[in-house]
């Protein structure tokens, strides 16, 4: 494989990539749409459907570094086709479950294989690419992201229209079937050299398996979103909140000790000394905080306060993943990108989806025009920031270590989100808690979302210019 023209079938393999992306993608809000039907056929409590959702978020989150770490040492593309299995493997006892408590299980499974596909799927695209071709499948990468937040509910809503719910979960597998396929026939292998090459760390790093690092970064992880998603519901100060939180802070702190004195770190922490990664990582972490609670308010404002269905309000959306898939498909924001610098791309684009999200919360007094334009802009700026953004955060990593700088940008993805939904949830609640009307409640978490989303911008393109101007 020549370096400077990347892999011969660089562009299907990152076909086969995406799809495998997209089954995933489908699966984090396909579910939503489903639950009232869950509830009346399974008897499900309310408990029993927070679990079914947060059990595959929670496994998923969890692992994503330790996914990210075997797909580096064990090869990429083993990985994605173990991936591949047990995502349709779980969908398959999705589909076929009897019970809540199978449904749980099996949605858990999904959230291994789920794991695995987000990490190798980067990192596959990452090795195939020649640097100068990175930014442009990035944002094709990025384009499947925004297509299946926009398509899981409507898929779900023709589904369950047509079909009983477990069609919901069954169509994954014959997605999954032709993507292992695609996967085994044209997916190259790659992994880290260690000792068979030059040593992705300090001299002395050997290929043993970081086990303690891998296990305290799974329950740290899942202990943390867990707590973000139960402080909503029962409080942020109740004893399973607090005992969660303080459970992730003490683990999470373990692991980063015990990676600063192991041989053969899964997370080697020399990372955070290069500014574009801390910039980088400061910046993704505040934009998926902002964003992925201002969305969870919009799905909200759409039926709550402008009337609509569920299906109508999914309709509603697509804007803002057409404007991603436009830019990105078209090579539009990677020319972009590439004339502007990987800083200026990251403050316009956050620019101006934090504008978009102000002409949700402001201009929208009872019809859809101010919400459309806010769409607009907030597709265009995540077809323009958030592909700089993920290339940020690999292009600071060796490439021997693809697959955990694929599983950190996958845990900052959860995190942010879990976080945005909580926070600007409470915001929600609390503005109407106070007597303020639904409406004046979601535009001020709305407002809240744009302000984090500035920010974070503002801070990953001046670290991220800082960094430039020392290499430089």
């Amino acid at each position: 494989m020549s370096v400077s023209q990347g892999h011969p079938r660089r562009w299907l393999i990152l076909g086969v990539i995406c799809l495998a992306q997209l089954t995933v993608l489908l699966d984090n809000t396909v579910l939503n749409v489903a639950i009232p039907s869950l509830t009346r056929e399974l008897h499900a409590t309310t408990s029993d459907i927070q679990w079914m959702i947060n059990a595959y978020s929670l496994v998923q989150s969890g692992l994503l570094l330790t996914a990210g770490s075997a797909a580096d040492r064990y090869g990429r593309k083993k990985m994605l086709i173990a991936g591949l299995a047990l995502f349709g493997i779980g969908s398959l006892a999705a589909g076929l479950a009897h019970s809540t408590g199978q449904l749980i299980a099996a949605r858990a499974g999904m959230g291994v294989g789920g794991a695995l596909l987000i990490t190798t799927t980067l990192a596959v695209a990452m090795q195939i690419f020649a640097p100068e071709e990175q930014p442009k499948a990035i944002g094709i990468w990025s384009a499947v992201n925004a297509l299946g937040f926009a398509a899981g509910p409507l898929i779900g809503g023709f589904l369950l229209n047509h079909f009983w719910w477990g069609a919901i979960f069954l169509i994954n597998i014959p997605v999954a079937a032709l993507g292992l396929a695609a996967a085994v026939a044209l997916v190259p292998e790659s992994k880290a050299a260690f000792s068979r090459g030059t040593p992705p760390g300090p001299p002395g790093r050997g290929d043993r398996p970081d086990l303690l690092g891998a296990l305290l970064s799974t329950i740290g992880m899942a202990s943390l979103v867990f707590a973000i998603i139960s402080g909503p519901e029962h409080g942020w100060t109740s004893p399973r909140v607090l005992g969660t939180a303080a459970l992730a802070v003490v683990v999470l702190a373990g692991f980063a000790y015990w990676e600063s004195r192991v041989d053969e770190p899964m997370l080697d922490l020399h990372f955070f000394r290069d500014r574009r990664f801390t910039g980088a990582v400061a910046g993704a972490v505040l934009i998926t905080f902002g964003m992925g609670g201002a969305l969870f308010l919009l799905t909200q404002h759409l039926q709550f306060v402008l009337g609509y269905g569920p299906l109508e309000a999914g309709l509603r959306t697509a804007p803002l993943a057409l404007a991603v898939v436009v830019l990105n498909f078209s090579g539009v924001s990677a020319k972009w990108s590439h004339r502007l610098g990987t800083p200026v791309s990251i403050a316009v684009g956050m620019v101006l989806m934090s504008l978009g999200l102000v002409s949700i919360a402001e201009l929208d007094s009872g019809g859809y025009a101010g919400t459309l334009v806010g769409l607009l802009l907030i597709g265009v700026g995540c077809a323009v920031a958030n592909p700089a953004m993920a290339h940020a955060i690999m292009s600071a990593i060796p490439s021997e270590k693809a697959g955990v700088g694929a599983g950190i940008n996958g845990t900052l993805a959860e995190f942010g989100n879990g976080l945005g939904v909580a926070v600007l949830g409470a915001v929600l609640s609390s503005s109407v808690a106070s007597g303020e009307s639904l409406s004046s409640g979601l535009g001020a978490g709305q407002l809240v979302g744009a302000v984090a989303v500035l920010v974070g911008g503002l801070v990953a393109a001046g670290l991220l210019r800082r960094a430039e101007r020392n290499v430089a």
